[in-house]
C-alpha cells in the first residue's frame, strides 16, 4: 500500500482494512482542528466579541509522541455600567496542541482568543481587542466611533465599528473565522462575522462566528451574531456565544445590561481507524459514520499519547 506525503486515498484505506498490514502501528500523522474561547462582548451597545482563532491542518507522529490540548475558555461578558461609560468584554483563552516526542517539540500551535469588544463612550476614543478575530467596537456621542479590533492572520478576521451619534447608538460585530464583522448603521447593529465550517467530526459544524453588535433597544435591532456560534446583540442583555464553537458574545444594550459571554473552544483530533488506539485524557473518542476516522474531541484540556 503507498502514502502520499500524508494523504490518506480511500482505496488505501481499504485495501489496509482487508491485509491487516497496518494494525497496531502509530499513525505517521494525524489531522487537527484547533478553536480557542470567543471574546466576551462589551456592554451599553457594545460592540460583538470577536471569534476565536482557528486552526485545521496536520502534525506529525512517531513512536512515543505525546500531544498535549489545551481548551480556551470563552471571555467574560462586561458587567452592567452607567454613566456614560460603558465596560468592555475581555479576550477568550487560548486553544493550543503541543506535539512532543523524545523531549522535542514537533509541533506546536496556538489558536489565539477571540477579542474582547469595546463599548459605548460619550467621547473618547475605544476600539475593540485585536485576538485570534477582532472585537467589535463600541458606539461613541461624539469624534469617532470605535474602531474593530484587528484579527490574527490565518486564523481569523477584524471586527467592525461601532457607529457615532447619539440615535442610534449601535455597536459593530465580532469578526469570524471565514469573515470580517460588520460595521454598525442607523439601522441595527452590526452583524458578526461568518465561522468556518469543518468536517473532522463526522458532520459538518460550523466554528467561530462573530458576536453581533448590541442596539439601544428602542429604534434598532442588534446584529446577528456570525453562524459558527455568535451571540446575538440586542437591545438588553448580550447572548452568549455556543459552547465549544468559539464564537464570540452577542453585545448588550442600554444602562443596566451585562454583555455576553463568548464561547467556549475545542480541540479535535482524527486519524485513519486502522491504526492503533492512542492512550489520552479528558477526550471523548467516536469513530466517523463511515467507519474510516478515529475521532477524538477535547472540550476540556487533556493529553493523548502513541
Amino acid at each position: 500500500m503507498t502514502k502520499h506525503s500524508g494523504i490518506f486515498r480511500q482505496s488505501d484505506i481499504a485495501q489496509a482494512i482487508t491485509d491487516n498490514n497496518w494494525v497496531g502501528i502509530v499513525p505517521p500523522n494525524v489531522e487537527y482542528l484547533i478553536v480557542a474561547g470567543g471574546g466576551g462582548s462589551g456592554t451599553q451597545h457594545g460592540g460583538g466579541g470577536g471569534a476565536g482563532g482557528l486552526l485545521a491542518g496536520q502534525t506529525s507522529l512517531t513512536q512515543g509522541t505525546q500531544i498535549w490540548v489545551t481548551v480556551g475558555s470563552g471571555g467574560a461578558g462586561a458587567p452592567a455600567a452607567g454613566g456614560g461609560v460603558g465596560a468592555n468584554g475581555t479576550n477568550g483563552g487560548n486553544s493550543v496542541l503541543i506535539a512532543t516526542s523524545s523531549a522535542a517539540t514537533t509541533g506546536n500551535f496556538v489558536a489565539l482568543g477571540g477579542g474582547g469588544s469595546s463599548s459605548y463612550r460619550t467621547a473618547a476614543f475605544q476600539a475593540g481587542s485585536l485576538g485570534g478575530s477582532g472585537g467589535g467596537g463600541g458606539s461613541t456621542s461624539t469624534g469617532s466611533g470605535g474602531n474593530g479590533g484587528s484579527g490574527t492572520s490565518g486564523q481569523g478576521n477584524s471586527g467592525g465599528g461601532g457607529r457615532v451619534g447619539d440615535t442610534p447608538n449601535v455597536g459593530g460585530g465580532g469578526g469570524g473565522a471565514g469573515t470580517i464583522g460588520l460595521t454598525g448603521t442607523s439601522g441595527s447593529g452590526g452583524n458578526g462575522g461568518a465561522g468556518i465550517a469543518s468536517s473532522i467530526s463526522g458532520s459538518v459544524v460550523t466554528y467561530a462566528g462573530g458576536g453581533g453588535g448590541g442596539s439601544d433597544g428602542s429604534s434598532v435591532q442588534g446584529g446577528i451574531g456570525g453562524v459558527g456560534g455568535g451571540g446575538n446583540g440586542t437591545g438588553s442583555a448580550g447572548t452568549t456565544g455556543t459552547a465549544n464553537t468559539g464564537g464570540g458574545g452577542g453585545g448588550g444594550g442600554g444602562t443596566g445590561n451585562v454583555g455576553g459571554t463568548g464561547g467556549s473552544g475545542i480541540v479535535i483530533i482524527r486519524y485513519p481507524s486502522y491504526y492503533r488506539d492512542p492512550i489520552y485524557t479528558t477526550a471523548t473518542k467516536t469513530n466517523s459514520p463511515d467507519a474510516q476516522w478515529k475521532i477524538f474531541t477535547f472540550t476540556s484540556s487533556g493529553s493523548i499519547s502513541f
